[in-house]
């Protein structure tokens, strides 16, 4: 069992190597562009990239064809922000490289980057890949210290080095994770900025390391900076805060994000949120509601969504279905799993156009409909196997024939 799931894994990775022309029939391809829908187009591969965009392309027998028959055809989704690669069973601590605790310096370090430690076939990979999804930001968890460390965008194509876009530096500021800081959002505050002030002078460094001062200031020029913040008190703190060490924010959480939506989109600061979350789960988010999403779109706001979970990251499409179903117009919705995480972090374009990187998902029916199914991933122009530890286990052990309903045996 297990040198099978290798062998698949392997499979994938050697064959980034070996990427052969490609033709895609047939489809109603969703561009994430001006361009809109196309429908009832052919997309042409080559070399790993989106080579022609029409009708009726032709084709010869060096060319591999996949018949879409009409069905959408959209850019690879994104996971959201999640530790895929990082964390293969939580409880087990050996299997965890995304957060650090009670190092012996005590001091900060923004430099622990959770890159290093990506494995790429961890079998979280997969299992999220045949769902559709192509590419997720890897995330330093908070640990004990303001500053959690820093990441960045990984495409889920089997390669050890992934990585592109902006580095991110992971900000925490709730009050959630403030008993480790001092009791307090003030603690997070006054260590935040005592800190930048130091490293921003390289004297008298007391709370961060010098790779980490150096780390701060690179990231201030051309990276990004992800503060964790639900309520709209305390995104608009960030806003300040950003806006005097002329940072480039980014708030991960807005539950009460709708309650500063202009702020936020004078400020031009983009949002990762949860559109599911309309319930006063803790004190942080008592002004949660459906249609958030929604709201800060027509404000102008970027928006994504991220589930806040590795295991199931799979499920953000539902995400972006129920805020569809709560007023957000469904190019927003698509968008905000795909072409709109790419262009904040600073990746390659996740549009459908000739030219761009040939990340597509070939789904059963519309890819914000829970039951729809992805047919056929294809990553960097190669189809993927749309095999993973699940689907060898349900083939394992799932009858293929059974008088039980459908969920308990393998047509």
């Amino acid at each position: 069992m297990k040198l099978g799931f290798i062998t698949v894994l392997l499979t994938f990775t050697c064959s980034i190597a070996l990427a052969q022309d490609l033709l895609i029939m047939g489809a109603n391809l969703h561009t994430q562009s001006d361009a809109g829908v196309i429908e009832n187009t052919d997309i042409l591969i080559k070399d790993g990239r989106i080579a022609k965009i029409a009708p009726r392309i032709p084709t010869n027998k060096m060319i591999k064809v996949i018949n879409a028959n009409g069905r959408p055809v959209t850019p690879a989704l994104f996971a959201g922000v999640t530790v895929s690669g990082l964390s293969e069973v939580e409880a087990v601590s050996e299997a965890v490289d995304s957060s650090y605790r009670e190092l012996y310096t005590e001091l900060m370090h923004p430099e622990f980057d959770v890159r290093m430690a990506y494995n790429p076939h961890s079998s979280v990979i997969p299992i999220t890949r045949v769902e559709g999804f192509g590419f997720a930001l890897l995330a330093a968890r908070g640990g004990d210290k303001t500053l959690s460390g820093h990441g960045g965008l990984v495409r889920f194509d089997g390669g050890y080095d992934s990585f592109e876009g902006k580095p991110v530096v992971y900000v925490q500021t709730s009050g959630r994770s403030a008993a480790s800081v001092g009791g307090s959002r003030v603690a997070h505050w006054m260590l935040l900025n005592q800190t930048f002030a130091e490293a921003m002078t390289d004297e008298d460094l007391t709370l961060i390391t010098p790779q980490g001062a150096a780390l701060l200031k690179s990231a201030s020029d051309d990276g990004l900076f992800l503060f964790h913040a639900d309520r709209a008190a305390d995104i608009m703190r960030v806003l300040a805060f950003a806006a005097e060490h002329k940072l480039s924010p980014v708030i991960h959480g807005g539950s009460e994000a709708w309650m500063v939506a202009k702020s936020l989109a004078d400020a031009g600061v983009p949002v990762i949120l949860n559109p599911l979350e309309n319930l006063p789960a803790s004190f942080e988010s008592l002004g949660a509601r459906l249609d958030n999403a929604a709201i800060l779109h027509k404000a102008g706001v970027p928006i994504i969504f991220s589930s806040g979970e590795t295991h199931n990251a799979r499920k953000v499409r539902q995400l972006a279905g129920n805020a569809a179903a709560n007023g957000l117009p469904h190019s927003a919705a698509l968008a905000a799993i795909s072409s709109t995480p790419a262009e904040v972090f600073g990746a390659e374009p996740r549009s459908a156009s000739e030219g761009a990187r040939a990340d597509l998902v070939i789904w059963s029916g519309d890819p914000l409909e829970v039951t729809t199914q992805a047919q056929q991933v294809i990553l960097g122009g190669i189809p993927d196997t749309m095999v993973s530890r699940q689907t060898l286990l349900r083939d394992r052990y799932l009858d293929t024939d059974s008088a039980m309903p459908r969920a308990y045996f393998n047509p």
